[in-house]
């Protein structure tokens, strides 16, 4: 990362079928990442031919180059190169839909829920793989595709089991995964896996990872309760074996959701550390009724269950299904933190909405909301990877993230609050946290994702002010 040059390096040189338009995707990309939550004709602060330029990328015909896949494609390629650098690189698929029921007018939605009153919620689908390293440091966003869900129509009378799997809306895991497979031939010395949650718990993802994508691995949290080659199904098999370990588990707070046609209401959440009793065993799935012809699949399955939960509180229980071969409790304990980093992507999603605004964003059309989604994409993998880098790489200078410009004014800042200068990375995010609100204590946690885009929002005010008196 460079702090002066970041938007060239991650925007730079997309294929938009003409240079003047990657080149005003740079500048948009810069603008953007300095006051993230704010709609662009804010950010440009009134600079009209700015927000005409913005408009004019923006709101290119449909059939254009400019597309979401083509705005992504430096942004890609910086991540393959990040990727090729590490042993072993977690990709993490997710999906999270951006509500735009509010655009009355807008064209290409999607139907993404039906509340209580029977009332449809409009929208687009967002599906990504996000990447990151074994320490949880976001290497950026793989692949992402936002889709406008139409229901299944009435004269459809087909029985799920009858229809293909390219026409369901779980293809798009397997989608992710071939993608990885594809990209696994650049660098053959880096490990994939796919991290995936309940969702993906199907059996033709495991079937098409044996076929055609053997080269990466599955991390897949199961949802269904299978049956198996052996006397128990999946979860006794699982429960029945030998505990290896025991360890903590840090559960992250979760914000309560209301309840959507096929999604059950979820409670909140609080944040917590559980003591869990880890186990693996290997076992072999039976092929699903309606895949008679196919093979039973052989995985091993992690078992991770508290014993012992705080009162009113549901016991912490997964079963981790994995094509990687677990042959001691290190391997086990592996697959159990990276599981954890699967929240990553979800504090990405809370990031691209909360921080980014993405669902406050109005256009004409979906085609022109995804392009905006895709500039956004990548601001909020900066702002995420700008509050990890301040806690797995404090040591490191503070031009990797920052410029010039914005470390002359921390440190100003930091001369008259009478702070530590921001010499290091640690002390320049803690800086930027402290502007957004963070206290500091010695009893609080590091700062978060939203301290961190509230912060550096208010930076970029102070650093014009700075230009406006010193030049």
């Amino acid at each position: 990362m460079d702090g002066e040059n970041w938007a060239e390096k991650e925007f730079g040189g997309a294929p938009l079928g003409d240079k003047r338009l990657s080149h005003r995707l740079v500048e948009i990309g810069t603008d953007k990442a300095e006051n993230p939550g704010r709609a662009y004709c804010g950010v440009a602060g009134g600079d009209w031919p700015k927000v005409k330029g913005y408009y004019r990328l923006i709101d290119k015909p449909d059939d254009s180059a400019v597309t979401m896949p083509n705005i992504l494609l430096p942004h890609r390629e910086q991540t393959i190169r990040r990727m090729k650098a590490e042993k072993t690189v977690l990709c993490i698929q997710d999906g999270s839909d951006l509500n735009y029921s509010t655009l009355d007018k807008c064209e290409g939605l999607g139907v993404i829920g039906t509340n209580q009153t029977g009332a449809q919620s409009r929208g687009l689908h967002l599906h990504s793989t996000f990447a990151v390293n074994t320490d949880g440091l976001p290497l950026g966003v793989l692949r992402a595709e936002c889709n406008a869900p139409e229901p299944k129509s009435k004269e459809d009378n087909r029985p799920a089991s009858a229809i293909p799997i390219e026409e369901k809306k779980t293809f798009c895991w397997i989608e992710g995964m071939r993608d990885c497979m594809e990209l696994k031939a650049q660098m053959p010395h880096t490990s994939l896996v796919n991290v995936l949650d309940r969702e993906a718990d199907f059996f033709e993802l495991f079937d098409d990872q044996r076929c055609n994508c053997s080269s990466v691995d599955l991390l897949v949290r199961a949802k269904h309760d299978r049956r198996t080659t052996g006397e128990h199904k999946l979860f006794d098999t699982a429960r029945q074996s030998p505990i290896q370990t025991r360890i903590k588990i840090k559960v992250p707070r979760q914000s309560a959701k209301s309840k959507k046609s096929k999604q059950k209401a979820r409670p909140k959440r609080l944040e917590r550390t559980a003591e869990v009793a880890v186990r693996y065993v290997q076992i072999e799935l039976n092929p699903p009724s309606y895949c008679k012809d196919k093979d039973p699949i052989a995985v091993w399955v992690v078992h991770v269950s508290e014993d012992v939960p705080p009162a009113g509180v549901e016991p912490l229980e997964w079963f981790l299904l994995t094509t990687i071969y677990i042959k001691s409790i290190d391997d086990a304990l592996n697959g159990v933190k990276w599981y954890c980093l699967r929240w990553r992507i979800e504090d990405w999603h809370r990031v691209l909405k909360s921080g980014c605004g993405a669902e406050k964003m109005a256009h004409k059309t979906a085609e022109r909301l995804r392009r905006a989604v895709a500039i956004n994409l990548v601001i909020a993998w900066r702002i995420m990877l700008m509050t990890l880098m301040g806690r797995e790489t404090p040591e490191l200078p503070s031009d990797v993230l920052f410029s010039d410009l914005e470390i002359k004014v921390l440190r100003a800042y930091a001369k008259k609050k009478c702070l530590s200068s921001p010499d290091c990375l640690g002390a320049a995010v803690k800086l930027v946290a402290r502007i957004g609100g963070y206290i500091g204590r010695s009893c609080d946690p590091p700062p978060g994702h939203q301290l961190m885009w509230q912060g550096y929002a208010y930076l970029q005010l102070m650093c014009e002010g700075f230009m406006l008196r010193y030049g």
